[in-house]
């Protein structure tokens, strides 16, 4: 196993740690492509940082348990109707690929203007999110068919609802690996694990990162948190929707 090819993994798991354990979001998307951009195929780029996220998700929903940001009932919701879709979106992606994808963006691009939008108050508005198992079953699938999409899908919408930018983010992240578990078990079980030197090093640089990432959401004021989510559900939605 090269040391140098390790470190470039952990920085890669490190920083997209950093970045969806503070705002509940784009773990998987920043880490694929940063992979896929370092020579990897999308194939083994994806099945990876699914392995791999399994223990940063696990190690993201204890930090934020111990900073405080958990509603159980929130998470509790999300979690069967995820795990359920979670694995019918592997087990397409598996046989059909990520042919849904311009949907996501754009739904994406939608929330994450609303949420700059209430962020910045230039507008006033509120929707209730009246059926959050629906949420996570519609967040699981996209996750596994997108090859990321959990946290931006979930996240997003409930923040756009007047949810608790904290407690939204801490309680998604604690569901979100539950979920995580149930497709790397669909995706070993269907195309097999490859590449475990990728694995070790997003793991490593992941592990790291969670207990400052919790910080980070516990300390940051609710409407910059806004301001900074939304702006990379914005630019995360554009780039996939337009291939740039």
């Amino acid at each position: 196993m090269n040391i140098d090819t390790l470190l470039l993994y952990a920085i890669i798991g490190f920083l997209a740690q950093l970045i969806d354990g503070a705002l509940g979001m784009a773990y998987g998307v920043s880490s694929t492509t940063a992979l896929i951009s370092a020579g990897l195929s999308p194939a083994i780029a994806s099945a990876s940082v699914h392995t791999a996220e399994i223990f940063t998700t696990l190690a993201s929903g204890i930090s934020h348990l111990k900073a405080g940001n958990v509603d159980w009932r929130v998470s509790l919701r999300l979690l069967v109707p995820g795990i359920v879709s979670g694995a019918l979106g592997a087990y397409l992606c598996s046989k059909v690929g990520s042919f849904l994808k311009p949907f996501v963006s754009l739904y994406l691009f939608a929330m994450g203007s609303l949420i700059l939008i209430k962020a910045l108050r230039r507008w006033s508005f509120s929707f209730k999110v009246r059926n959050i198992p629906l949420l996570g079953a519609v967040g699981g699938f996209f996750d596994a068919i997108g090859g990321g999409g959990w946290g931006p899908i979930v996240t997003s919408t409930l923040l756009a609802g007047g949810h608790n930018p904290q407690i939204t983010i801490g309680s998604v992240n604690l569901a979100e690996f539950f979920v995580t578990v149930t497709e790397v078990v669909v995706f070993s079980s269907l195309i097999g694990l490859k590449y475990w030197d990728v694995v070790i090093g997003l793991i490593l640089g992941g592990v790291a990162a969670a207990p400052l990432a919790a910080y980070t959401c516990k300390k940051l004021p609710a409407s910059l948190l806004m301001i900074i989510t939304a702006s990379i559900i914005i630019t995360l939605s554009l780039r996939n929707f337009f291939g740039f």
